[in-house]
């Protein structure tokens, strides 16, 4: 017999019969799960989010033209800076190809990486610092257009930098010396450029190398700086200031100055409380005008935190009274009860609001009534102070102008605490501390843009123009839209898709995975990206990139 029919598979689906045929033949078939084998899967798509940026911004070409090792290193440090702010050491280990933390590095191409060479992509950034703010003014600063400056410092880690010096304390840091950052921004905030001063210099002391700045670096024959109230003071007006012809500003009133128009009867209170807003001149400020503002929120803000700072300091002076009257172990001396009696008026800066007897065996106080009463006459007043003429520019776009300053504080805020951790500064050479913030501005560069691209899915508010609007007056407090409000409330857009902070947006699209993936039968392997949830495809689809890289 040479056939013997041991079954009719005719009956059989033509797949099943075509497996049944390859396999008599010897091919050789596994499971589902054999068939791929996933070696590795990393964090990817924040990563992809932050670098497309990069460059779509084209900052890796100001950077340098060429490509090295030194230009990849600093783009990695930028976009490492927005993913998760740390030293230079553990962004090396983040990169590390052996137990890296997310895919730059591989995306990138970095391989291995240590310190020392980290360290030397900064020194070779801050040759560049000139070439790359110079692209930054060409994109965002005009002739005539108005831009914002302002200083700010921050806390340095040991004693050997010779920038770090004792200063204005502004973050609270007692014993710790710090460094000075002044801050220059377009009209909208965008950062343009920054610079390191030691940590001892006065802010008016700073404006000289930015007015140097705009006009011989950046070429600009007129522009109007927007600054601080302490950073343009009448001397600084003599000797800086006027002597730049063509150069117009924008700045305020210090409160001293304002109480010498008010009791000149030059700034009429009362008139203040039908309007918010009026434009006065005086002879002690030749070719000025003076925009006078009320704010009758901030002044209701201003009495309520002067009353509660009054009150905590009376509670340290009772202190000490219960100490010179006590039976037991009494306070007594002169000094000694002075020495507690100004610690205590100098905690809250509420001193002047109270009026003290010190005798060897007693201590007695009171409020100061009329200098209160005398102060809370101007709560909520500013004068905006400009040489710019109203003709090209209205009181109140004047008083617009000076307060879009805040969006400069905002960045201090991003750039020391919410986002990019500028401190704490461990750096001991002062040419690597500039080269560390700088870095650091580059990385709030590429984030300012990211907001404005993701506003439609962060809690910003993204129709401005609306909320502009519903604003009744430029001195009044800022109003939200319609559109933010209902998008706070439902936590949710239009379309569905969950509101985020620009933190947790950041978390969120680092789930979407870069995965090494491995056949067996083959020992093939390739790349392979999980499937982006709703919320990222969004926000790849505002940012206009794709997250394959």
């Amino acid at each position: 017999m040479k056939k013997e029919t041991v079954g009719n598979l005719s009956h059989l689906p033509e797949p099943l019969i075509d497996l049944i045929r390859r396999y008599l033949k010897g091919e050789q078939f596994a499971g589902v799960d054999e068939l791929f084998d996933i070696e590795r899967s990393l964090p990817h798509g924040h990563v992809a989010a932050v670098l497309g940026t990069l460059r779509g911004l084209a900052v890796d070409q100001l950077l340098g033209k060429r490509p090295s090792r030194k230009k990849t290193l600093c783009v990695a440090m930028i976009v490492a800076r927005i993913l998760d702010p740390c030293s230079k050491l553990a962004t090396c280990r983040e990169l590390d190809e052996e137990s890296p933390s997310h895919s730059l590095g591989e995306v990138l191409g970095i391989g291995q990486v240590d310190v020392d060479e980290m360290y030397g992509a900064m020194d070779w950034l801050l040759t560049r610092q000139s070439g790359i703010e110079d692209g930054f003014a060409r994109r965002h600063l005009s002739e005539g257009a108005l831009c914002l400056y302002d200083v700010t410092s921050s806390y340095f880690e040991g004693r050997k930098c010779p920038l770090a010096k004792r200063g204005l304390n502004r973050d609270g840091k007692k014993g710790k010396l710090q460094i000075v950052i002044g801050l220059l921004c377009n009209a909208q905030g965008c950062p343009v450029s920054i610079e390191v001063f030691d940590g001892n210099t006065a802010d008016p002391k700073t404006l000289v190398p930015q007015i140097e700045k705009l006009r011989t670096r950046f070429g600009l024959g007129r522009v109007v700086p927007v600054r601080d109230r302490g950073m343009i003071t009448d001397a600084r007006l003599v000797e800086d200031v006027r002597p730049n012809a063509g150069l117009d500003w924008i700045t305020a009133l210090r409160a001293p100055a304002i109480r010498e128009l008010a009791d000149a009867g030059l700034v009429q209170l009362s008139l203040l409380d039908q309007m918010d807003l009026a434009e006065i001149t005086h002879p002690d400020y030749p070719g000025e005008r003076l925009i006078v503002c009320r704010n009758p929120l901030l002044a209701e803000d201003r009495a309520r935190t002067r009353q509660e700072l009054i009150e905590a300091t009376e509670k340290g002076l009772n202190k000490i009274v219960e100490a010179t009257t006590r039976s037991k172990r009494r306070l007594k001396g002169t000094d000694k009860i002075a020495m507690k009696v100004g610690k205590a008026l100098g905690r809250f800066k509420v001193g002047k609001y109270f009026k003290t007897e010190i005798t060897d065996e007693s201590f007695r106080y009171c409020r100061n009534k009329d200098r209160i009463d005398r102060d809370a006459e101007l709560d909520g007043f500013y004068v905006i102070r400009t040489n710019v003429p109203g003709e090209e520019l209205s009181a109140s776009d004047t008083v617009r102008a000076y307060k879009s300053l805040s969006v400069v504080e905002r960045a201090f805020r991003s750039l020391k605490t919410v986002d990019l951790k500028i401190r704490p500064i461990h750096h001991h050479l002062g040419d690597r501390v500039k080269a560390h913030v700088f870095l650091c501005m580059l990385a709030y560069y590429v984030e300012w843009h990211m907001r404005s691209a993701l506003a439609p899915i962060l809690f910003d508010d993204d129709h401005k123009a609306e909320a502009q609007a519903l604003r009744k007056s430029v001195v009044a407090p800022a109003a939200r839209s319609d559109h933010a409000l209902a998008k706070a409330q439902k936590r949710r857009t239009d379309d569905g898709i969950p509101i985020h902070s620009f933190q947790t947006l950041l978390e969120h699209l680092g789930t979407l995975t870069k995965n090494l993936v491995r056949v067996p039968l083959s020992g093939h392997t390739f790349s392979r990206f999980s499937r982006p949830s709703p919320t990222q495809q969004k926000a790849f689809d505002l940012l206009g990139i794709s997250y394959s890289m």
